[in-house]
């Protein structure tokens, strides 16, 4: 009889530890289920550039089915386990609970945009983990142009005009280049805003952005930044946000429409539902071989579990793509080995290093320790992504993407109908628990007698 190895999560983890299972255990050995709530990958760190107008939304998405051989793939959501009698209970795009029995489970779900107890945060601020959020990011740009365009309002017109990042992480720096860079392409057409001008900041809470990078390239990057006009404001948080306005711990009020937070992740709001073990963060206690504490039948990787980081003693892994693929398939070894085929081993992969793309040719990077920054690293950098992104169609997209944009200027034409809501936090995270009001664009407490929207699915 074959085993039944179910996989909930269809990120760069969940995917690589389906199409490492696939060529590690024998053909026909296991029926290999993938559970996920979208039928595609997202390459995740070209989120800045679709965001910026610079890539099409389709070439940073992979098809999970065309990765596939034998497995399943179930397009659904995780609600809940129970690991005692070995069932996984998800909920299909149709509504129907759906119970996955296994033998071994693999928890790969991911993570989401974190939410601090900041007033008006969710219900006004932006996210950046979807292709839909980088979407939506990008229209609200090109919207906020034509708003500011036709209004005599100067005040109105300046909080369309003002953009606020929250978040100086490679993340946060990434996107604000982008889309300042789109905004410097198209500003030319709305003669009225090109004449007030567009206020862009970058807020960081901690004293130097992009901790993740030595302090060089740290400064390096705010040069760059404040160069084109961007304000890079560390040591300051937000202390509130409304529709209108940002206010900002140091006591300033910033008019401002649209703002972008990339301040942190969380696990999947699923993971606290599966009654396994969390550490303080909400992530999933594994030990070295990924299997979850407690659990022999029972393994966790990605950005939601706490997986030991080789190069750092006592600390988790970084949620980087990078390290979500090899554990992917380091784990996928470590499962067939539980089944008889092979030799368990350690997680031991360290950190190659990490790239950032500032647009316009410059970019940081530290490659194997090695230090970059200019046109170098921002070579660097694309060639890294070129050979990351699963597929080869999918790298020849976007060598022709990035090739046309060396020649043309990005694109101008709104990709959502403006009618449709806006998207906050709030929505994304959890679509069920709120309504979206049309008219006035705002998620709303159903307890307050309003009927449910449908689901904007992650």
């Amino acid at each position: 009889m074959a085993w039944n190895v179910v996989v909930a999560g269809g990120g760069f983890a969940g995917l690589f530890a389906v199409r490492g299972l696939e060529r590690k255990l024998p053909r026909h050995s296991a029926k290999i289920t993938l559970v996920s709530e979208s039928n595609f990958l997202l390459y995740s760190p070209l989120l800045p550039a679709v965001a910026g107008g610079a890539l099409n939304p389709k070439n940073v998405t992979v098809p999970i089915r065309e990765e596939l051989d034998d497995a399943h793939l179930l397009i659904g959501r995780v609600v809940g386990c129970d690991p005692d009698r070995r069932t996984l209970r998800c909920r299909s795009v149709e509504g129907d609970e759906l119970v996955l029995p296994y033998d071994h489970l693999i928890v790969a779900l991911g993570s989401v945009s974190r939410n601090l107890p900041i007033p008006g945060l969710a219900d006004n601020a932006i996210g950046f983990k979807s292709i839909l959020e980088a979407v939506h990011l990008r229209d609200t740009l090109v919207r906020s142009l034509e708003i500011a365009e036709t209004t005599d309002d100067p005040n109105v017109r300046q909080q369309h005009l003002t953009f606020v990042v929250a978040g100086g992480g490679y993340t946060g720096v990434e996107a604000i280049a982008e889309l300042q860079d789109l905004a410097a392409e198209i500003l030319h057409l709305y003669p009225r805003c090109a004449a007030q001008g567009m206020r862009w900041l970058l807020v960081e809470a901690e004293g130097q952005i992009m901790r993740e990078v030595p302090k060089d390239l740290a400064e390096f990057t705010a040069g760059e930044l404040r160069r084109r006009g961007i304000e890079v404001l560390t040591g300051t948080g937000l202390a509130g946000v409304t529709p209108d306005s940002v206010q900002l711990s140091t006591g300033d009020e910033v008019p401002a429409r649209t703002v972008v937070w990339t301040a942190g992740i969380a696990p999947s709001p699923a993971v606290a539902q599966l009654g396994l073990p969390l550490d303080e963060t909400g992530r999933i206690r594994v030990d070295s071989f990924m299997q979850v504490e407690g659990r022999d039948d029972v393994w966790a990787i990605g950005d939601c579990a706490a997986v030991p980081d080789p190069a750092n003693a006592g600390q988790p892994c970084p949620p980087t793509a990078q390290h979500a693929m090899r554990q992917g398939d380091r784990l996928a070894g470590n499962v067939a080995a539980a089944l008889g085929n092979g030799k368990r081993r350690p997680f031991t992969f360290k950190t190659l290093g990490l790239v950032v793309d500032l647009g316009r040719r410059q970019a940081v990077a530290r490659i194997f320790g090695v230090k970059l920054r200019g046109s170098i690293a921002w070579f660097c950098a694309r060639t890294y992504h070129l050979m990351a992104i699963p597929g080869i169609r999918r790298r020849l997209h976007l060598l022709i993407d990035w090739t046309v944009e060396l020649f043309f200027r990005r694109d101008s034409a709104e990709w959502i109908p403006p009618r449709l809501p806006r998207l906050s936090l709030a929505v994304i995270r959890d679509p069920d628990a709120v309504e979206i009001s049309v008219g006035a664009g705002k998620a709303h407490d159903p307890s307050a007698g309003h009927e449910r929207s449908p689901a904007i699915e992650r």
